[in-house]
C-alpha cells in the first residue's frame, strides 16, 4: 500500500534530492526499490540510512578483508559492539566510535554525547560498562621552537591556513571537558587513551572514544526483532529538535569554513545523569526475562533502529508518531523519525510481559511507552493517527544501500625519501637539549593536565590508569585482569598508509602486552578524508590491508568499530588516521608490569635490539618525533614492522612478567628510546646509568622509533633465566644499564654523553602541556562552557 501524502506534500525535485546527500543515480535507485515516488518523510528516512556513516557504501567491500574470527569472538562486526570470551562464564563487550564533526562544530556537546554513544552501545549488549579510553586529535596548542624546513608545509596539504592556537586550545579545552562531564556524572572511569596534535587536524579534530564492558555469557543481549505481535517499546528520554541529519549532513560530507556556525543545530544535547539512570533500567530490565531485542537510537535516531532491528530478525516493525514521548511541540514526523536525540533506547518485548518494562522504567523515572508492534512483513511502517505516512522494506534501507567500488590511485609523494637536511654532529650537551624538547613537546609531553580531570577510579577496578602503555582494569569477579590501549598515528600513515596501520596495531598489542596481557580482540575507527577522492581512497585501501595483514600475524580478530570519512574542510583532508583498540586478557591481576623502574639496582634489558640494524636508517628516521620537533623536517617512510618477530617480542614480554622476572616494562615508540627511558625515570622518581656501546650514531640509538622493542628491567640473580627465555623466543636483546640514583646518566662506547636530573627530566615533561593550554588566548574572549 503507499502511504498518504498528506501529511508529505513537499514536491521531489533535484534540488531537494541533493540536500539530502542523495545522489541522482540514488534517487533512481530508490523508485526502483519502492515502485514509486517517495514522499518527503520517506526521502529523509532514505537520506541517513544510506548515508555513508550508516550504510558504509564506501568502505563495506574493503572491510571484508579485516579478519574477524577468532576462539575467543562470540560476536564480531555487525553488533552493537563486540564480543569476547573471558572464560568463567564472563564474556567482554567492547567498540570505538568517532564523533568528530560534532566536536569541531560544539567541543562540548560533540565530545560529550560521543561518550554517551559509545556507552549504550556497550550497555543496549547487556553489559555494565567498566572502562572508558578517547584517541584525540587536535591543532597545535603551541609555536614551533624550530623553523620547519622541509616537507612539513608539504604535509599538511595545498593552501593550508595558518595556525590558529586559540581556537586549537579551545576545542581542546571543550572537548576534555565533554569527556569528563559525560563520564564522571555517567560514573565510569576514563583509564586512558592518547591525545596527538598536528597542522592537519585543526579544521577537522578527531575525537574517537572506546569503551568497554562486561557481562555474563547469558546475558548478552541483540539488536533484532522478533515474534510478530510483540510490543515494540520507545524508552529513555524525550525526543527533540536536536541532532536531525547529523548522520547524513554532519558525519558523512566534508566541512566548508561556514559550517561550524551553520551546523550547530545538527549536534546532540546529552544528559549524562538520566544515562545513568537509563543504564541501571535497562540493565534491571533485562534480567526480568520480559526483553527479546534491543537497541540504542543512535545515530538516525528512530529510524536506525526500528529497521535494523527488524531485518536483523527477519520482521517488520509499525510505528505510531502520535505515542512518541516529545519534549518539544509540533514536531513533524520527518523530524520524529530523523532525531538524534540521546539516551534513548528502542524494545521489544514479550507480549504479555510489557507491564514488567512499563514498572521497572517508571521506578528509574523514565518514559517507557508502547509505540508499536512487530509485523510479520519486513518493512519499516510508520504511522500518524493511525494513517500510514511513510512504508519502506527493511532491507531497502539496512541492507541493499548502494555499496561503491570507487576507484583509487596512490597518492603522489609531496615530501621527499631521502633525508633533506645535513646530520651533523651533536655534542653530549645537544643531545641533553634534544631530549628535553622531546619531552616538553605537547605530542610526548605528559597528558595530566587533562586526565586529571577524569575520574579514573571510579569503580575501584583500575589497576593502571592514566600515563601508562596500557590500562589495566580488574575483573573482581574472577580475578582476571583487562589491559587496554588504544594506538594511531597519523603522520606515519601521511607517508605509508600501510605502514602505518601495521605499526598501529603493533604498537597497540605491544601495549598490552607489556603489562602482561595476552592481545584477544581488537576494534578500529578509520578517520579519513573524502573517500570519493582516489587518492584519499587509496590510502584507507593501503590501510585497511595493512592492519589485516598486522591482525593476521599477531592473531587479533577485529570484532567491530567505525568508518569516519569526509575528515577534512575546504579540501583540506586530515592524516589518514586508523586508531586501534586492543584488549589483553591477564589470568591473575597481580601477575602485572608497570612502565617505572621499581627498584634500584636492576639490570635494563631492551628486548628486540636498541636498534633494527636496518641498512640506511635516515629514511625511516625522517617519520620520527624528533625529525618533526628538533628538525621540522618531515621526510622518508616510517619504520617497517616485522610481525613475526614483533609477535616474538611480545610474547617474551609476556613470558618474562608471568614468569614474574621483570616487574616494569615500557615499550618504545615516539621519541624513540631516549623518551622511553626518560618516562620509566619519571614514573617513580628513579634514575639510571645508560651505557650505549653501539657504533650508530647516538642522536639514531636515541630518537629513532624503530618497532619491536620493549624496555624492561630484571634483577641481576634472574639474569640467567631471562637469558633463557630470550633465546626461546630467538629475539635480540642486551642489557644497557642500571636502575638507581636521582639523574639518567647517558654514556656512548664509553664516554658520558649527558646526565639530567630526573627533577628536571620531569619538569620538563609535566609542565608543558598546562602552560600550553591555559596560556591567555585572545584578549577579551568570553569563555564559555565548550572553552
Amino acid at each position: 500500500m503507499a502511504p498518504s501524502m498528506a501529511p508529505n506534500m513537499a514536491v521531489i525535485s533535484p534540488e531537494l534530492v541533493e540536500q539530502h546527500g542523495l545522489t541522482p543515480e540514488e534517487y533512481q535507485r530508490i523508485l526502483t526499490l519502492l515502485g514509486r515516488e517517495p514522499n518527503f518523510t520517506e526521502l529523509g528516512i532514505f537520506s541517513v540510512m544510506w548515508s555513508e556513516h550508516c550504510s558504509y557504501k564506501s568502505s563495506r567491500v574493503h572491510l571484508k578483508k579485516l579478519p574477524t574470527e577468532g576462539e575467543r569472538v562470540l560476536q564480531g562486526p555487525g553488533e552493537n559492539a563486540g564480543v569476547v570470551d573471558l572464560g568463567h562464564g564472563w564474556a567482554c563487550v567492547f567498540k570505538i566510535e568517532s564523533h568528530n564533526h560534532p566536536s569541531f562544530v560544539e567541543p562540548f556537546q560533540g565530545a560529550a554525547t560521543g561518550v554517551g554513544g559509545i556507552l549504550r552501545d556497550i550497555f543496549t549488549m547487556g553489559a555494565r560498562p567498566i572502562a572508558v579510553m578517547d584517541s584525540l586529535r587536535f591543532g597545535p596548542i603551541t609555536e614551533p621552537i624550530t623553523e620547519p624546513i622541509t616537507g612539513l608545509n608539504a604535509a599538511a596539504g595545498a593552501g593550508n591556513p595558518s595556525v590558529d592556537i586559540s581556537m586549537n586550545r579551545r576545542i581542546l579545552r571543550g572537548v576534555v571537558g565533554g569527556i569528563a562531564h559525560y563520564g564522571n556524572c555517567f560514573g565510569v572511569p576514563t583509564v586512558g587513551g592518547e591525545v596527538m596534535f598536528e597542522p592537519c587536524y585543526q579544521p577537522n579534530p578527531l575525537v574517537n572514544v572506546f569503551a568497554l564492558g562486561v557481562a555474563r555469557y547469558q546475558d548478552i543481549f541483540y539488536a533484532r526483532a522478533s515474534g510478530p505481535g510483540n510490543p515494540v517499546i520507545y524508552v529513555g528520554a524525550k525526543t527533540g529538535r536536536d541532532g536531525i541529519h547529523g548522520a547524513s549532513l554532519l558525519a558523512s560530507a566534508e566541512f566548508s569554513g561556514a559550517d561550524g556556525q551553520q551546523k550547530r543545530p545538527n549536534v546532540q544535547v546529552g544528559d549524562p545523569f538520566l544515562e545513568k539512570l537509563l543504564l541501571e533500567a535497562c540493565l534491571e530490565a533485562m534480567q526480568s526475562g520480559a526483553i527479546l531485542g534491543i537497541q540504542d537510537m543512535g545515530a538516525a535516531g528512530l529510524t536506525c533502529s526500528s529497521c535494523e532491528m527488524g531485518s536483523r530478525g527477519g520482521v517488520g516493525i509499525e510505528i505510531e508518531m502520535d505515542l512518541v514521548p516529545q519534549r518539544e511541540t509540533a514536531m513533524t514526523p520527518y523530524e520524529i523519525l530523523l532525531s538524534e536525540s540521546q539516551e534513548r533506547m528502542l524494545l521489544v518485548a514479550q507480549r504479555g510481559h510489557e507491564q514488567e518494562v512499563f514498572t521497572t522504567f517508571a521506578k528509574w523515572g523514565l518514559d517507557a511507552v508502547e509505540i508499536g508492534q512487530v509485523i510479520p512483513e519486513s518493512v519499516l511502517r510508520v504511522r500518524q493517527g493511525g494513517e500510514i505516512i511513510a512504508e519502506i522494506p527493511n532491507r531497502a534501507l539496512a541492507d541493499e544501500a548502494p555499496v561503491y567500488e570507487r576507484p583509487w590511485a596512490p597518492r603522489p609523494r609531496t615530501v621527499p625519501l631521502e633525508c633533506p637536511v645535513e646530520l651533523g654532529a651533536r655534542s653530549g650537551e645537544d643531545l641533553a637539549r634534544d631530549l628535553l624538547h622531546l619531552l616538553s613537546e605537547p605530542n610526548i609531553a605528559s597528558k595530566r593536565w587533562i586526565y586529571e580531570q577524569y575520574d579514573t577510579m571510579v569503580r575501584t577496578n583500575t589497576v593502571i590508569g592514566p600515563g601508562g602503555d596500557a590500562a589495566l582494569i580488574r575483573l573482581k569477579e574472577t580475578g582476571q585482569a583487562l589491559a587496554i590501549s588504544v594506538s594511531g598515528n597519523g603522520r606515519y600513515c601521511f607517508l605509508d598508509p600501510r605502514r602505518g596501520a601495521r605499526l598501529a596495531v603493533a604498537e597497540s598489542a605491544r601495549n598490552v602486552s607489556a603489562s602482561g596481557a595476552t592481545p584477544i580482540g581488537a576494534t578500529n575507527c578509520l578517520n579519513f578524508g573524502n573517500p570519493e577522492k582516489p587518492t584519499v581512497l587509496w590510502q584507507f585501501v593501503e590501510a585497511v590491508e595493512g592492519m589485516s595483514e598486522a591482525c593476521e600475524a599477531l592473531q587479533i580478530p577485529i570484532t567491530g568499530g567505525n568508518v569516519s570519512f569526509y575528515n577534512e574542510t575546504e579540501g583540506r583532508p586530515i592524516y589518514p588516521t586508523p586508531v586501534v583498540g586492543v584488549v589483553g586478557l591477564l589470568e591473575t591481576v597481580e601477575h602485572h608490569a608497570t612502565i617505572g623502574w621499581r627498584q634500584p639496582g636492576r639490570s635494563i634489558i631492551v628486548l628486540g635490539g636498541v636498534l633494527s640494524g636496518q641498512e640506511n636508517p635516515l629514511p625511516p628516521f625522517g617519520a620520527s618525533q624528533y625529525a618533526q620537533t628538533v628538525l621540522g623536517a618531515l621526510w622518508g617512510i616510517p619504520p617497517w614492522v616485522d610481525l613475526g618477530y614483533e609477535a616474538r617480542v611480545q610474547a617474551c614480554c609476556r613470558k618474562l612478567i608471568a614468569e614474574g622476572l621483570i616487574r616494569s616494562a615500557h615499550d618504545v615508540s615516539d621519541g624513540g628510546l631516549g623518551v622511553s627511558l626518560a618516562e620509566s625515570c619519571i614514573r617513580e622518581n628513579m634514575g639510571a646509568k645508560i651505557e650505549l656501546n653501539l657504533t650508530e650514531d647516538p642522536r639514531l640509538l636515541l630518537f629513532a622509533e624503530d618497532p619491536s622493542r620493549i624496555v624492561v628491567t630484571a634483577e641481576e640473580t634472574g639474569l640467567a633465566r631471562v637469558d633463557r627465555i630470550i633465546s626461546e623466543y630467538n629475539i635480540r636483546a642486551g642489557v644497557i644499564g642500571r636502575t638507581g640514583g636521582a639523574t639518567l646518566d647517558v654514556s656512548w662506547q664509553g664516554e658520558r654523553l649527558f646526565q639530567i636530573t630526573v627533577a628536571q627530566l620531569r619538569s620538563s615533561y609535566e609542565s608543558a602541556l598546562p602552560e600550553a593550554v591555559e596560556a591567555l588566548t585572545t584578549p577579551g574572549a568570553n569563555p564559555s562552557r565548550s572553552n
